[in-house]
């Protein structure tokens, strides 16, 4: 196999072993000895060199004839889908169309087939723009449509359960002493306590690679600061957006608010400095959109109100950085359950014979560290017959998937063991109303019960022990749902609003 070398054809030889028969997927096969002969007719038409190293084939990187650096950061696109026989020689045509190609990486498997994915950097952004557009589920093959969006190299990294009483800049000097090449550290404050932090921050590394290799060294799960087991994650990487879009954006983004500061008091801020600019606020927790009805008045109001202090917090303003809602809040919130939910969880209610609602979603669909929780929509309840010499293996109910399970108790049990909390601790309580005792379980997740939220109890009775506990349950997956979301919300920093989903 090829290390690190410009290929030849002895070297293209190599890559494709001539014994090894590639159906192209229109239902021609194609030999080792044309897959070489393709790839050498493409060097040679192009000028350009291929490197195969460390499970990858560079094509290009600098191109012919290229001088001074690499693109800037913004001009790589990623592309998924690509059907595992296809190779350079047919899709760097097509890529091709969008603009020139820098450089062609495309990943092997080491029995000669790509991996179904690569990235190919373009010379100008205009360019990578282009071919996500023009790209992005292209039928390459009958039937085969590949995905194209931006790559971007991430280089920062989200902390987890940092204590909350400490500053910026004590993150800093920690980060800098466990890890090497931090840059800078984003910290914000808590939005009921602005002395305090909000549990976690961004750790911004000179490099990739710098924050690649701090993350390995702290992702096992036993690093400790200042006492605390820290949690370490990849931050979701910075969209962008192109600067037409930008110059058309008349909405800012206010962050840093408190709790108690009102749409009015906020709408009569921004319109200080020009009374009636401000079209509409639309605020959200400790964050809100300030509407302009010119984007000239936008601009002119960020410079101004960026800093300043609304009802004593000082705020941070930015321009709202629109993307696509519906495909980012599939993208990135897919399969979590919404906060407006609704639906009803329906217990039969034994005494009147009728089914009674209490109050609860019934299709939970909470995703915690990635894992997908209650219920799909349907459960097969059915029994089977069990033959006499059929072979049984024990199990645990933790090897199982969460499709197995339609009880909201056993969700709960089985989502804490995944998350390696402790288990839920269940305390029963009772009360009398018109003759009836009534139940309510509380429930306490130790692991968790030191953050914000202690405890979980549903606000309804009921008059069974299995349903009071079913109810709590359900309720605790609710929140616990809803606190991943908030998660999620902060770690991506995505927030949503009636026509935006913005990157701060």
């Amino acid at each position: 196999m090829l290390r690190g070398r410009h290929a030849g054809a002895a070297d293209i030889a190599n890559m494709h072993d001539e014994s090894t028969d590639v159906t192209n997927g229109c239902g021609k096969i194609r030999t080792g000895t044309q897959n070489e002969a393709a790839l050498l007719a493409l060097m040679e038409k192009t000028g350009y060199s291929m490197v195969q190293e460390n499970g990858q084939r560079k094509f290009g990187g600098p191109p012919p004839g290229w001088e001074g650096p690499p693109p800037p950061r913004g001009c790589e696109v990623f592309v998924g889908k690509i059907p595992r026989d296809m190779y350079e020689d047919e899709l760097v045509p097509v890529f091709e169309r969008a603009g020139k190609i820098y450089e062609f990486r495309l990943m092997m498997e080491f029995s000669g087939e790509n991996r179904g994915y690569a990235f190919v950097m373009y010379t100008t952004k205009e360019e990578a723009q282009l071919a996500i557009r023009i790209l992005n589920n292209y039928e390459i093959r009958p039937g085969k449509f590949i995905g194209v969006c931006v790559s971007l190299d991430n280089c920062r990294l989200f902390i987890g359960a940092i204590p909350k009483e400490k500053k910026k800049e004590e993150i800093l000097d920690e980060m800098k002493k466990v890890t090497e090449g931090v840059v800078d550290v984003i910290v914000y404050p808590s939005a009921t306590d602005k002395t305090k932090n909000r549990g976690f921050a961004f750790v911004e590394y000179e490099s990739h690679r710098a924050a690649a290799m701090a993350r390995r060294k702290l992702i096992p799960g036993t690093f400790q600061l200042w006492g605390h087991t820290i949690q370490v994650d990849w931050a979701d990487p910075e969209k962008e957006v192109d600067e037409e879009t930008m110059q058309r954006v008349k909405v800012l983004y206010v962050r840093n608010l408190m709790i108690s500061t009102t749409e009015d008091a906020i709408k009569a801020e921004f319109n200080k400095f020009k009374p009636g600019a401000v079209e509409r606020v639309k605020k959200l927790r400790d964050y809100a959109f300030v509407h302009f009805f010119n984007r000239e008045d936008a601009v002119a109001a960020m410079s101004i109100m960026n800093g300043k202090c609304i009802d004593g917090a000082s705020i941070e303003v930015t321009l709202a950085k629109p993307v696509n809602k519906e495909s980012t809040w599939r993208q990135h919130l897919n399969g979590q359950i919404s906060p407006n939910s609704e639906n009803l969880l329906v217990f039969a209610n034994k005494e009147d014979g009728h089914q009674k609602s209490l109050g609860k979603p019934a299709n939970l669909s909470i995703r915690l560290n990635g894992q997908h929780s209650p219920s799909p929509p349907e459960i097969e309840r059915c029994t089977y017959p069990f033959f006499p010499g059929t072979k049984l293996t024990p199990i645990s109910m933790y090897s199982l998937k969460s499709s197995h399970f339609s009880s909201a108790v056993m969700h709960l049990d089985y989502y804490c063991n995944k998350n390696n909390w402790a288990p839920p601790e269940y305390y029963l309580y009772s009360t009398s109303q018109d003759g009836k005792v009534l139940l309510v379980y509380k429930i306490v997740i130790p692991t968790i019960a030191n953050g914000s939220q202690s405890y979980f109890m549903p606000d309804k009775l009921c008059t069974t022990l299995e349903d009071a506990k079913e109810l709590a349950a359900q309720f605790t997956l609710l929140h616990l749902g809803l606190m991943f979301l908030e998660l999620v919300e902060e770690k991506s920093h995505y927030y949503i609003e009636e026509e935006l989903i913005i990157y701060i």
